[in-house]
């Protein structure tokens, strides 16, 4: 695996989310409730910490939980809840230790269709369907990881032309159209509660 990604717009974290799958995986893991180039920039960080130039399941599943988690709240902090997600991404690499050996490109390499990889994907610690089918739109379009029925498996995130995710961001055009679309889906959610709301 070796591509160019612009999913933290910051040359360096993004040179080590296209060449280390667990990178890319933790990137996704710490996604949620903060910007998404901020989580992404999130491995690079840690690896910069950790005194390495990459990730490496055995160490973060080993390391010290206290310790692991005061590494994620170093300022500037790796996530909004550096303790929680700290907890999780040991919790995912002791996973990819016991079940690939550490290897977290096994999760998804001689996979045999599409929604074998989802349920792969949905096997691992922090990641909800959601979230697994991002990640697999982002493998099948920009990594070029794509067994048969990805795009079923991916859902609304597979379809071609799309900017829906992060699986779509290959730029700064791109990044801007994906957040219209996150900020479209957040202001019909809210609308949709408060229509809920005034009908009850």
């Amino acid at each position: 695996m070796d591509v160019t990604l612009h999913l933290a717009q910051d040359p360096e974290a993004d040179a080590l989310l296209g060449r280390s799958p667990l990178a890319a995986l933790i990137g996704m893991l710490l996604d949620q409730q903060i910007p998404m180039e901020w989580a992404f920039k999130g491995p690079a960080t840690i690896a910069r910490r950790m005194g390495a130039d990459d990730l490496d399941a055995h160490e973060i599943a080993a390391y010290d939980p206290e310790a692991f988690a005061a590494l994620l709240a170093e300022k500037p902090a790796v996530h909004r809840y550096p303790g929680s997600m700290a907890g999780r991404i040991q919790q995912l690499c002791r996973y990819l230790v016991e079940h690939y050996d550490g290897d977290a490109e096994a999760v998804w390499r001689d996979v045999g269709s599409g929604a074998e990889l989802l349920r792969r994907l949905q096997d691992l610690p922090g990641f909800g369907k959601q979230k697994a089918q991002i990640f697999l739109a982002l493998l099948g379009k920009q990594l070029g990881v794509r067994p048969e029925g990805w795009r079923e498996a991916a859902g609304a995130y597979g379809e071609p032309g799309s900017y829906r995710s992060v699986a779509d961001i290959t730029g700064p055009e791109s990044l801007t159209k994906v957040r219209a679309h996150k900020q479209e889906m957040k202001a019909a959610a809210k609308a949709a509660k408060a229509a809920k709301k005034s009908g009850a």
